[in-house]
């Protein structure tokens, strides 16, 4: 394997990780040094990964880039492989945009702020090395890594049930590690050679049942943190009680890591046992969106409801990717791109609207936009980007979702009408939740039991900064796609064209199967099989 002469991915890596060590020695008392430093450390680390794609980074090559391994732990197998491809360069610069702006959100911080900042840079760290790790126990290492900073995040700045939230988040996503390392171990030691390099993983045949045990654990694994149905309920009680920042990065972040990681190893490291599930997948991607958005239509809390779209939109990710086409998985990169940045934002102003309140209960508001104009104008054009008007990325995203399942060749008409015709009434839902929710908040009469200070500021100049930065990207891809599409075109045409390679004709050897009337057994053209594991300077 060829690398690069500079490391960047590791020095990326490595900043805030690094920065993160300084944080005791810093002179402070009142936290206003370590702030500043926190956010010195996440703009240059945003910056330095910037630098280097815009430098480093060949938009039309759709293998690996910025390659880089080294010996690690030769005793386990263990080597540190890192490299970027279209489906993780996105979500990397994702990453560093919601961290540098949740950092800059957590200004006011005053309880243990060394240790909070110190947490979102290890936190930081470890999420961008889950998307450039090529070694599975590296990638395990992070994955791991990642969940102790958000477990602390919740249980010593949360609400008032914080503990009980941080406890459940790290039963539930601890539990479904182990689910990772079984499956990966599975893989790792079947055949002559023992190796924990995923694109040696990807190209090893195994036997049908491994690899549909293999495909389920990883499902179970990466489908908690998405989260499907019915691994979900950990997240309505973490964002209920996590604060505002930590709340961006759990939907900003946290849940991109499921998605890009189903993408990883399920659909491309187990494309046949992808065959058999990607029915699963579409069908608990409908139940996500229909689940999500009635529980988001009942919930009186206003981060609750919000916890509950974000489930509701990553149905659209489920049923992108089991579309077999190049349109749904683009659109599935456009999907999490877009919610991370609307999810975000919108997480952020409901905690601006508590600040001001002192209440999440939405039964207790009302009549806020007389007192915060400003604020009652952002959080509108958030939930309008959340609802999918036009010309914000939220439509783009769900649009080429359903365009991408609806002209799949692979399925069955009636099969198609029925998740299109369900994923619509999801859709359907989403505006009734989101503008009650609105109209709860901010129009109709000031409650009583709403107790504003002698004086309520509105939305302070950092608040609208940090705002725009989510919003200006949102209405630019709403405009004009090509701005985030043309980072992972060429890898998610290549991605739709490997895993077609795997689809058998199960009508004509299943007949008495159910997917015979699922699948249309289509006649495959004989296409080149990409190299998903080609590597380039």
């Amino acid at each position: 394997m060829e690398t690069i002469n500079f490391p960047w991915l590791s020095a990326i890596i490595f900043l805030p990780l690094v920065a993160s060590l300084a944080i005791p020695l810093l002179p402070d008392k009142e936290g206003k040094t370590v702030r500043w430093y926190g956010l010195g450390v996440a703009i240059a680390d945003l910056a330095l990964m910037t630098y280097a794609f815009w430098q480093s980074y060949d938009l039309q090559t759709t293998g690996y880039q910025l390659a880089e391994s080294y010996s690690w732990i030769p005793q386990l197998g263990m080597n540190w492989s890192v490299a970027v491809d279209g489906l993780s360069m996105p979500l990397i610069l994702l990453t560093g945009l919601i961290n540098t702006l949740a950092i800059f959100a957590a200004w006011n911080v005053k309880n243990k702020p060394r240790l909070f900042y110190a947490l979102m840079l290890v936190m930081y760290s470890a999420q961008i090395g889950v998307f450039v790790a090529q070694d599975l126990l590296m990638f395990f290492l992070m994955w791991e890594i990642e969940l102790v900073p958000v477990y602390l995040l919740i249980s010593i700045w949360g609400g008032p049930k914080r503990r009980y939230a941080a406890t459940k988040f790290i039963l539930y996503t601890a539990a479904a590690s182990i689910f990772i390392l079984v499956s990966g171990f599975a893989m790792a030691f079947y055949g002559d050679t023992l190796t924990f390099d995923m694109a040696s993983l990807g190209m090893k045949e195994y036997p049908k049942a491994l690899e549909l045990l293999a495909y389920a654990g990883f499902f179970v694994a990466f489908g908690v943190k998405l989260p499907v149905f019915p691994l979900h309920t950990w997240l309505p009680d973490a964002h209920g009680e996590a604060s505002a920042p930590g709340s961006m990065i759990l939907a900003g972040v946290l849940l991109k890591m499921g998605g890009y990681a189903l993408i990883r190893f399920n659909m491309e490291m187990l494309p046949n046992a992808h065959v058999y599930f990607a029915p699963v997948l579409a069908i608990l991607g409908v139940v996500n969106i229909i689940y999500g958005a009635c529980c988001a239509f009942a919930q009186t809390n206003l981060k609750r409801r919000l916890a509950y779209s974000s489930i509701a939109h990553m149905g659209f990710v489920l049923v992108g990717i089991a579309s077999y086409t190049e349109i749904g998985m683009s659109g599935v990169l456009l999907q999490m791109v877009s919610h991370g940045l609307i999810a975000a934002a919108l997480f952020f102003l409901s905690g601006v609207t508590y600040e001001r309140t002192h209440t999440l209960m939405m039964d207790k508001m009302g009549g806020v936009a007389k007192v915060m104009p400003k604020t009652f104008g952002l959080f509108t054009a958030g939930a309008m980007a959340s609802l999918a008007l036009p010309g914000m990325s939220g439509f783009v995203g769900e649009l080429m979702v359903f365009l991408g399942i609806s002209t799949s060749d692979v399925y069955s008409s009636s099969f198609k009408i029925v998740i299109v015709t369900l994923s619509a009434v999801g859709v359907i839902l989403t505006p009734i939740y989101l503008l009650s929710m609105l109209r709860e908040i901010f129009y109709g009469k000031q409650s009583e039991e709403l107790k504003f200070d002698s004086f309520v500021p509105d939305v302070k100049p950092r608040e609208l900064f940090i705002t725009g930065c989510l919003l200006v990207p949102i209405i630019g891809i709403g405009l004009y796609p090509k701005l985030i599409t043309q980072m992972y075109d060429a890898k998610t045409v290549e991605v739709a064209t490997y895993a077609r390679q795997f689809l058998p004709v199960v009508a004509e050897q299943q007949p008495s199967s159910i997917y015979a009337q699922i699948f249309t057994a289509p006649t495959l053209a004989d296409y080149e099989v990409p190299n998903l594991l080609e590597v380039t300077d």
